[in-house]
Formats: C-alpha cells, structure tokens, sequence
C-alpha cells in the first residue's frame, strides 16, 4: 500500500480514479478528458505515485534481504 501524504480532496479523487483503471491506456483516455491544468496534475500524482511505489519496494526489498540472510551459511 502507498501513501501520498498532504493531497487535498481533488487531488486525491483523481489519484482514487486513476488507481481503479486497471491499464495505462485507460488512465490516459480519462487524462485526455480533463482540461489542460487537470491532465499536468494528474500527470505530476501519478509521478507521485510512482516514486511512492518505488519507497515502498526499497522497504520491502531491505525486509526480504534481513530475512533471507539469517539463512546465510
């Protein structure tokens, strides 16, 4: 699970939206339905997004490596 801290509501009922379509084609046909402004800040979230997702697997990455080393011979 990621978190975004610090979105106000739009924000984060576009986030909710673009989360729910499961292909990135679908994300871009919402996008392109937006007004200008919309689409550069529905662009700059899912950047979040991403560099979110990112932190969450480096977390869980150095989790698996502290457990798998324990089985180190």
């Amino acid at each position: 699970m990621i978190t975004i801290p610090g979105l106000n509501p739009k924000q984060k009922a576009l986030c909710d939206i673009m989360w729910t379509l499961e292909e990135y084609d679908a994300v871009e046909a919402f996008i392109a339905t937006l007004p200008r402004a919309e689409r550069k800040e529905c662009r700059t979230l899912i950047q979040l997004m991403v560099m979110a997702f990112a932190d969450e697997v480096t977390v869980n990455v150095t989790e698996a490596r502290e457990v798998l080393n324990q089985f180190t011979l």
